[in-house]
């Protein structure tokens, strides 16, 4: 079973990625609505993959991302954003990210994503 971290400061959606990935089989969810919640999950939990939106309150996707990659160099971490954020998701990619899902989500977007980072 994988631990998988979603980190939005919207509850409606991390309970929509949850729903798209349950129907493809994953379970072991994490929910964190920001970024500092999102380090501090990531410490606690080590999961497997972080699926993190860019725009949050507290601390953004971005200095969650710096920071989770300081502590963990080998973390596996897909980054979200709408459109209009390219700068920031080639920053995230810069440091590391090892992919993007643009908003709004497609279920078949997402579940592609996650399994070539974790197979089932």
């Amino acid at each position: 079973m994988y631990k998988i971290l979603i980190v939005d400061d919207a509850g409606f959606m991390r309970k929509m990625v949850q729903t798209y990935l349950s129907k493809a089989g994953y379970d072991g969810f994490i929910e964190a609505a920001d970024g500092q919640q999102a380090v501090d999950a990531y410490r606690a939990e080590k999961p497997d993959l972080v699926i993190m939106d860019i725009t949050m309150p507290n601390m953004d996707g971005i200095e969650a991302l710096r920071n989770i990659k300081a502590g963990d160099p080998d973390s596996k971490v897909v980054m979200c954003s709408a459109m209009g954020q390219e700068s920031m998701v080639m920053e995230a990619i810069k440091l590391g990210a090892l992919d993007f899902i643009v908003k709004p989500f497609k279920q078949d977007r997402i579940i592609q994503t996650v399994s070539k980072v974790l197979p089932l």
